[in-house]
């Protein structure tokens, strides 16, 4: 008898991940195949034991090995995508669209696969075999994919037109020594207007905190551009990016080339050739800013990137969701404040990066810094006006206890910049949902009142010596790091006018300048 060689189980172990990677490459904030590594050996590794014990259970019947492990993989891979589709789902008033009733239909499932897999007297090796062929196709097909990708790239290149100032370190004959530069994220913190104009809230209890302190608060400054990515890959290289409208295409969604942007960024090349050490907070979960090679000193306070949550929330695993991937959330959050107060130790001139992905959804926590009990990691959950605020509200108060640890213990007065990357998104719907319902329409047609919800942010610089006297209300992100170069390190940096640029968010290098929307700026 022809023997079978049983492969399918271990292909279907990895396809799922590779699918993944394969359908979201260039989309989601991946940008190696590194990524993918790790959950692949843990998924392989589980697949290996399941199928050595079924083996020897079985009195050594590879095939019903097999096939039991495959049919566990497929149930357990395909259970969050089934159950996106029927949450909330009633009969009359009876709900059968919840974790409860499909993981007892997943187990009822199983139990018959595996019943009827065992008890069968028929021949299983061509049914084997084409498992095997099912297998192969597929996990060729995600490679292809992969592949045909890395090829249309291979070029890419992070193209920036900024030219570099080299040469030793010059400072401002005011300062004695290299301060500390601390440019500190807060995804989705809008500006002051914003709060009072969409969420009725009045920050100015903290606006005053941070002048009092010897912060200049940019009132009137907007993002340049409303997406992260875009907001980050400018203010990181000091230019605008429109020039890739041309280099990707308006019509593409790839963002190899922000992403490459961010890690490789003109503001760092510029302070690592003044002598700083790059100190870099592996925290957002979000690729681009969750790690970086570049870093002299990474702090890691986050165990799940964006692709491991996506894969989480696909599997068996989204009923525990909340213990898994929602508490790695509020401990990224937690983490960030507190490390970030413990930089000041490390010797030597020091620029450090931090992406904290608040008061941005999801939703951890409550006013006061109690937990929502009913937390979910949800990422667009702008519309929820209330938790919105409230996050707002508690990251105010972290800051503050951060801001005074870090002004009374360092040693030299650093430099700190406190930016939001976007404005808060409550009046543009759900980006998920259908893009022709009015509701969600501003994803793609935004309104000069979405407009201005989504690009006024919180820009608030503490610069010592002085340094503060050179900027202005409406300074945006772009000239940042070209106007803390120029005071102190004697840097000839152009200052660029300051302009807002909007895409859709599925068509990011259409850009339009916001400007010349008509009543954009009625409520400035």
């Amino acid at each position: 008898m022809k023997k079978t060689f049983i492969i399918h189980p271990f292909l279907f172990a990895i396809f799922p991940i590779l699918f993944l990677y394969s359908y979201n490459i260039g989309k989601l904030s991946i940008v190696s195949l590194s990524e993918i590594l790790i959950p692949i050996a843990i998924i392989l590794g589980f697949t290996i034991i399941a199928v050595g014990l079924l083996w020897l259970i079985l009195k050594k019947d590879s095939r019903k090995a097999g096939i039991i492990v495959s049919i566990f993989l497929f149930l357990f891979f395909s259970y969050g995508r089934i159950y996106e589709q029927i949450k909330g789902f009633k009969i009359g008033n009876f709900v059968i669209g919840g974790h409860r009733y499909l993981l007892v239909v997943w187990l009822i499932l199983f139990i018959l696969g595996t019943y009827f897999t065992i008890r069968t007297k028929k021949n299983l090796r061509n049914f084997s075999n084409i498992l095997n062929v099912i297998a192969v196709v597929l996990v060729l097909f995600s490679l292809v994919n992969i592949g045909f990708y890395k090829f249309k790239t291979r070029d890419i290149q992070e193209d920036s037109s900024i030219v570099l100032q080299d040469g030793e370190a010059v400072i401002s004959e005011s300062l004695t020594e290299l301060p500390d530069i601390y440019y500190i994220i807060l995804d989705g913190y809008a500006g002051e207007s914003s709060l009072e104009e969409f969420y009725d809230y009045d920050n100015h209890e903290f606006i005053n905190f941070l002048t009092e302190k010897g912060f200049y608060v940019a009132s009137k400054s907007r993002c340049n551009y409303p997406w992260t990515t875009s907001s980050l890959a400018s203010s990181l290289n000091m230019e605008y990016i429109n020039y890739l409208s041309d280099k990707v295409g308006l019509e593409s969604d790839d963002r190899t080339i922000p992403y490459q942007m961010i890690t490789n960024s003109n503001v760092w090349k510029f302070l690592h050739s003044k002598g700083y050490q790059f100190v870099h907070f592996d925290s957002s979960g979000w690729g681009p800013t969750d790690r970086n090679r570049n870093a002299d000193i990474s702090i890691r306070v986050n165990r799940f990137n964006e692709f491991n949550i996506l894969l989480i929330q696909t599997t068996m695993l989204k009923p525990f969701e909340k213990y898994i991937i929602v508490d790695s959330g509020i401990q990224k959050v937690l983490y960030s404040f507190s490390n970030l107060a413990k930089v000041h130790q490390i010797e030597g001139p020091k620029y450090i990066f931090a992406h904290i992905m608040t008061p941005h959804p999801p939703f951890f926590f409550g006013a006061n810094g109690e937990l929502i009990p009913e937390a979910e990691y949800k990422l667009a959950a702008y519309w929820d006006k209330e938790k919105y605020l409230n996050q707002l509200i508690f990251v105010n108060s972290k800051l503050k206890i951060l801001i005074e640890e870090i002004l009374s213990k360092s040693e030299v007065p650093p430099i700190i910049v406190l930016q939001g990357d976007h404005g808060a998104r409550l009046t543009l719907g759900d980006p998920h949902g259908d893009r022709e319902d009015p509701a969600n329409i501003g994803w793609l047609y935004p309104t000069a009142e979405m407009l201005r919800e989504s690009t006024f942010i919180l820009n608030a610089y503490y610069l010592p010596q002085n340094g503060s006297n050179l900027l202005y209300d409406s300074i945006t992100p772009v000239n940042t790091f070209r106007l803390i170069f120029n005071i102190y390190f004697d840097g000839d940096y152009e200052l660029l006018e300051d302009k807002c640029y909007y895409s859709p968010y599925w068509q990011p290098y259409n850009f339009f300048d916001v400007t010349e929307i008509k009543n954009y700026n009625q409520q400035q």
